[in-house]
């Protein structure tokens, strides 16, 4: 098993594109929606140190532990999901790296054992509304609602972010917009906003390249058939406190 990416670069622009989702550590793309771990590699190589302690409150598949781990960062993994949890210890069930990892089961709009200004960095993926349903009936589960309730709840998930960041530093999240009844719904702006109003401000926009889409092949006949564009695109949002 190697534990780095081969020629691994920094980004440089605003415009990220990943062919390959990346197969070093304990990294692999069974978990659905999960993130490719360049992504994080990139954003805790920039915005954290060795050292940082880093949140991700939406840890689902667990490729920010595995990074931050190896990157000598310490992190809080948390999710409302146990079987996400469950997966996570088993992801970073390794010894390289010294970065130390906390996994615990909590609520993103209530984390009250966790200290105000207590936060290095924010690095998170949360789910697209209910685009993709990560549980049944999970009390909690913000991935089974609609898209106004939806803002509605991220816009808690944000206030409690602002409350436990470290003055002057960053909440980053990847997401990205969706389709309904044939029209383009723009959630990641969406999102954005309800993080600037609980007092997050605009650092960066970056624009991820989708590779590997799952049924891309059948939705690509459909869309030509019904005259829409794919959504071969998410963003990388980077927000300062």
């Amino acid at each position: 098993m190697k534990w780095e990416p081969d020629n691994f670069q920094l980004e440089k622009s605003s415009v990220w594109s990943f062919p390959e989702r990346g197969n070093w550590a304990t990294h692999d793309s069974k978990y659905r929606g999960n993130c490719s771990p360049y992504v994080i590699r990139n954003l805790l190589l920039r915005y954290s140190k060795e050292g940082d302690w880093v949140l991700d409150q939406f840890v689902g598949g667990g490729t920010s532990l595995v990074e931050a781990k190896l990157l000598n960062r310490n992190i809080i993994g948390i999710d409302i999901n146990p079987r996400a949890l469950e997966r996570c210890k088993n992801k970073i069930a390794f010894d390289n790296g010294e970065g130390k990892v906390v996994i615990r089961k909590a609520d993103a709009r209530n984390l009250d054992f966790i200290k105000d200004d207590s936060i290095d960095f924010i690095c998170t993926h949360p789910p697209y509304a209910d685009i993709i349903q990560y549980s049944e009936n999970i009390d909690g589960d913000i991935s089974l609602l609609g898209y106004e309730d939806f803002l509605n709840e991220i816009e808690q998930v944000a206030i409690e972010a602002y409350r436990i960041l470290k003055k002057g530093k960053i909440c980053s999240f990847i997401i990205g917009d969706i389709r309904q009844k044939g029209c383009v719904r723009p959630l990641g702006f969406d999102t954005m906003q309800r993080f600037e109003r609980a007092g997050f401000k605009l650092k960066e926009i970056i624009i991820k390249e989708q590779h590997n889409c799952k049924m891309t092949d059948k939705w690509e006949k459909i869309s030509v058939g019904k005259n829409f564009l794919l959504l071969a695109h998410e963003y990388i949002f980077a927000l300062k406190k």
